[in-house]
């Protein structure tokens, strides 16, 4: 194991992980919101929120798939101490983190099933920034309407024709995250 994978996780566990749930949570109530978390410092090339991110929502229970970049020693070091999550496939797992390209094709992730819609995928997308600006998000959690740079949104659509089937997404930027359930219309206007 790398002496790096013992540093970067919280240093004060309890307050900041409530926190981050917190926060995540708000990002996933009322998508298109840009939170900021902070508290993580896990090694490149994930960033402080996809950090935290795992560290608040993963555990030794929780199927981890690391996609692209992010399957690197490091990053399975880092999880091995701070999280203990197995590293599995993308057709196995219940988070996977990565950039949106190395996530491809995301049909590999699981949606649920009918009678349990909860038996899918989270995946926590890496991008370089986070802003409102790009497609109209509109669904529950958002009064009128909000906005997203979103890499595409074709897939978007079709995950939310799923509903209540379909995955779920967390966009990591620095110590940005935004939310983006399966339940939210996503339209180019």
């Amino acid at each position: 194991m790398i002496a790096d994978a013992l540093e970067g996780g919280f240093t004060e566990a309890p307050v900041q992980s409530a926190r981050a749930f917190r926060e995540i949570l708000e990002a996933m109530a009322r998508p298109g919101t840009i939170r900021r978390v902070q508290g993580a410092a896990p090694p490149q090339p994930l960033s402080v929120a996809a950090g935290v991110a795992l560290l608040v929502l993963t555990d030794p229970t929780t199927r981890l798939h690391l996609a692209g970049q992010a399957d690197c020693p490091a990053v399975r070091d880092w999880v091995a101490f701070h999280i203990g999550a197995p590293v599995v496939g993308a057709e196995e797992a219940d988070f996977a983190v990565g950039t949106w390209a190395a996530l491809q094709p995301v049909s590999r992730f699981r949606i649920g099933q009918p009678d349990y819609p909860d038996r899918s995928a989270t995946l926590i997308v890496e991008c370089d920034r986070l802003v409102n600006h790009g497609p109209a998000l509109t669904g529950p959690g958002i009064e009128t309407v909000s906005w997203l740079n979103l890499p595409e949104t074709a897939t978007f659509r079709a995950n939310r024709s799923l509903f209540p089937l379909g995955f779920d997404c967390l966009f990591t930027a620095g110590q940005q995250i935004a939310g983006l359930p399966r339940s939210t219309r996503v339209e180019n206007l």
